[in-house]
């Protein structure tokens, strides 16, 4: 009843016992889809690594941003 949980794995791999290598057929397939993800999709890809970064920077400031949003707000409906 008291099985140490850590002592049996808890995932199963594809290689079916034997050596996790990848075929060649994979490794061109592999080799295409990362050619394709690498190139540039023009304008809005470059908005999407902008909204990213924004994102990234904003996220762990969470409340820091709604209490300047909502100052901005309140500052911008008392100027009207």
């Amino acid at each position: 009843m008291n099985a140490d949980a850590r002592s049996t794995p808890r995932w199963s791999t594809s290689s079916f016992g034997d050596a996790p290598d990848l075929s060649a057929t994979e490794m061109v397939s592999l080799r295409e889809h990362l050619g394709r993800c690498k190139r540039p999709r023009g304008p809005l890809f470059a908005l999407q690594g902008l909204a990213e970064a924004l994102d990234e920077f904003l996220a762990p400031r969470f409340i820091t941003t709604v209490v300047v949003a909502a100052l901005l707000i309140a500052a911008a409906a008392l100027l009207l």
